[in-house]
């Protein structure tokens, strides 16, 4: 079982939080540097060989992370998105106070807001699975076993990264947690963003995900009230140790 580190930022600039993931990601890459590093240089060492220096790095001392928050109005667009799925200009923008970030997260453009739940789970995979489809498919089951304590039914779209409610029914499909993630040298950053109260008016400002023709939701919209927006983060740290098989260490 993996021991992580979890911290409840708080309401946290989308910036301050994603330089913030950067620092955790880059300590993790450099520790993993040295330990590469070192058994290069051990006396007797096969270097044409990764078997011995993929063993050292999965041993290494590298640290999970779990971070939770909530964010400021902002849209941000993923590496592969299109500045055309975001409808407002610059101008409209300021205007109504929502930040605006170009990121190096995958996926396309998305709003976060007071509301919704953040999660960014930095975590080593090489001491979990090297597998980022396995990943994401982990994180879409952290969500759906969150919602299924209040009685909701997530599900997988196919193709489509996240968890969605009736995606199989023509017109009714709609988001309730978007994800997109980054990693280097297996180590993770970026994760999801699931609507608990959230003002959903803002999408109406974007394509969210590039997915036009479809509706985004929020766990009070599917329940037709405010659900306790700490309650949820309980059941969201809950789900994240038996999916991911973990211990979280408050800090």
């Amino acid at each position: 079982m993996e021991r992580v580190i979890f911290q409840d930022l708080g309401r946290i600039s989308y910036k301050e939080a994603w330089d913030y993931q950067e620092k955790l990601l880059m300590q993790n890459v450099q520790v993993k540097s040295v330990a590469a590093a070192a058994n290069r240089n051990k006396p007797g060492s096969d270097q044409t060989s990764g078997e011995n220096e993929t063993t050292l790095i999965s041993a290494s001392p590298t640290q999970h992370y779990f971070l939770l928050c909530e964010h400021p109005p902002v849209y941000t667009l993923g590496k592969s998105g299109h500045e055309s799925n975001v409808l407002l200009t610059q101008e409209e923008m300021d205007k109504r106070g929502i930040a605006y970030y170009h990121t190096n997260r995958g996926g396309d453009i998305t709003f976060h807001g007071p509301g919704q739940i953040v999660g960014y789970p930095i975590l080593d995979l090489e001491k979990y699975y090297t597998d980022i489809g396995k990943y994401l498919r982990n994180l879409e089951e952290l969500i759906i076993q969150v919602l299924d304590y209040y009685h909701i039914k997530g599900e997988r779209s196919p193709g489509e990264t996240g968890v969605w409610i009736e995606p199989f029914v023509k017109g009714k499909e709609r988001k309730i947690c978007a994800m997109g993630v980054r990693c280097s040298r297996w180590i993770t950053m970026h994760g999801f963003a699931l609507n608990v109260n959230t003002d959903l008016n803002y999408f109406n400002h974007i394509i969210p995900c590039g997915i036009a023709d479809k509706q985004v939701t929020s766990i009070a919209r599917e329940l037709g009230y405010n659900p306790d927006i700490e309650e949820v983060k309980y059941q969201v740290k809950s789900c994240f140790e038996k999916v991911f098989d973990s211990s979280l260490i408050s800090e």
